[in-house]
């Protein structure tokens, strides 16, 4: 029988140290590694990025369309905030154009290789405006909590229709397609990546971050006593334990070890810094100034390019990726002195614009431009109708973008909303009411099934992981990739 001397000196070894899991890997990697490495999916490599819009994206004034009858009709509403048709970026073979603070992505609009996709959002099954407004109670028919900030967002996450889900789509599929590694977060430990038996792996969100349990021990230990505290610690986690949750315990910490050894050399490159890829660098050199990426998504998604480019040591050939950017909730000044082009949001999608542009250069320098494909995610649309604060308010449907290589453009997907207030895709009839809060008529079912059936998932994986996807029939995927 072990001394219990022995057990407190460890457990006082432990708490010192700071090299328990969570000090290592973050706490939102705990139930990430106990049941050890997966086997990998296949030769080829894919990867699909979420970028999270949280707040609530306008996703009007993001896909704009630009034939005469339709861009009348939009500006005729959105007065002020409506953007200059001449300013738009245009979408090649699209009557559509992006808001002009996304000019970071007309390289890949002009490959034709970014994909508006209309009306999505969170749908139990197909619904039409007569159907919600019979609808006694939410129950199989609606979502839960329309126009809620925090439903809507676990909604998006989930993909189920139900906000206490505690499961995203993301994790699901991760777990469906065996993948080696679960959905890696740069952005904490979002409810996209959670499965039954996993949370993210949330890595630093700064290049030259440092990552792993040997890399956070106190600078002032001399570097004998940190490679003789980390044999000490490894031999420690190899012993055989008395009770099973213990052994269950170490099993976590010599995989949390065994990712962090794996990974930290990665997290730690900085631009132009050792082992920088050229390629990258060069793809994020707008971004990039005194050696510092300067915005947050930019950082995020440098991070990420990062890992794609060194899939070999990530390791596995299907990876799912999160990242997010915050403050869409615009409910004013998305128009700055009269232009909505300059405003609250203009800068928002800047950031988005830049950030994915490069990334999307990078991912074609790297000759990886086919086999990785982004999207975005926000937690609603906005009214079409503007409020007196020059801004917009929590709507429903929402036009959102998916960009990559193996992504079909040239043409937008879903259906693009009936701009008529108060007609059949706006869910108000009273005049008050008609603000242009427009139902669904593309769910976040379709929209996942189309990345993770392009992603590899079959037919049979896809209904475990979207349990709704079976309401919508033959429709279970928009045709973008």
């Amino acid at each position: 029988m072990t001394d219990p001397m022995i057990l407190m000196n460890r457990r006082r070894w432990l708490a010192r140290s700071g090299l328990g899991l969570a000090g290592a890997l973050g706490v939102g990697t705990l139930g990430n590694l106990l049941l050890g490495a997966k086997p990998a999916y296949a030769a080829d490599y894919k990867a699909l990025l979420c970028i999270f819009l949280y707040g609530g994206n306008d996703g009007l004034n993001t896909v704009v369309p630009t034939d005469a009858a339709r861009y009348n009709q939009y500006a005729g509403v959105r007065g002020k905030l409506a953007i200059p048709a001449n300013r738009l970026v245009p979408l090649t073979g699209m009557t559509y154009g992006l808001h002009p603070a996304l000019a970071g992505l007309q390289a890949a609009a002009d490959d034709g290789h970014v994909a508006p996709v209309f009306n999505v959002g969170p749908l139990i099954k197909p619904l039409t405006k007569a159907e919600f407004r019979a609808a006694s109670s939410s129950v199989g028919v609606l979502p839960d909590s329309l126009y809620s900030h925090s439903d809507q967002q676990y909604l998006w996450e989930n993909g189920t229709g139900d906000s206490l889900e505690p499961t995203g789509w993301g994790g699901r599929a991760s777990d469906a397609l065996a993948t080696v590694n679960p959905v890696i977060s740069l952005s904490g430990t979002p409810r996209f990546g959670i499965s039954r038996t996993h949370t993210p792996l949330v890595l630093p969100n700064t290049p030259g971050d440092t990552f792993g349990a040997y890399e956070m021990q106190p600078e002032d230990l001399k570097v004998e006593w940190k490679a003789e505290r980390k044999a000490a610690i490894d031999a420690m986690y190899r012993e055989q334990q008395e009770l099973a949750l213990a052994n269950a315990y170490t099993a976590i910490q010599r995989d949390a070890f065994s990712v962090s050894d794996r990974l930290s050399g990665l997290v730690k490159i900085v631009p132009g810094g050792a082992g920088a890829s050229a390629a990258i660098d060069t793809a994020f050199a707008p971004l990039i100034a005194g050696g510092r990426i300067g915005t947050g998504l930019g950082r995020q998604l440098y991070q990420i390019a990062k890992l794609v480019a060194g899939n070999a040591t990530v390791q596995g050939n299907r990876q799912i990726f999160f990242a997010q950017m915050s403050a869409f909730d615009t409910h004013g000044n998305q128009a700055v002195d009269g232009s909505p082009a300059d405003g609250q949001h203009a800068q928002l999608l800047k950031e988005l614009g830049d950030a994915l542009g490069a990334f999307y250069r990078a991912m074609k320098a790297l000759g990886l431009g086919e086999a990785v494909t982004s999207f975005t995610q926000s937690d609603f649309g906005r009214t079409f109708v503007p409020n007196n604060s020059m801004g917009t308010d929590h709507a429903w449907g929402n036009n959102h973008l998916v960009i990559g290589g193996a992504v079909k453009g040239g043409r937008g997907y879903g259906s693009y909303p009936d701009l008529t207030l108060g007609g059949p895709n706006d869910v108000g009839v009273d005049t008050w009411e008609q603000q242009g809060r427009w139902i669904p008529t593309s769910s976040v079912d379709q929209y996942a099934a189309t990345m993770l059936g392009w992603f590899g998932a079959s037919d049979s994986q896809l209904r475990t992981v979207l349990p709704n996807l079976a309401n919508f029939g033959a429709a279970t995927r928009l045709g973008f990739l």
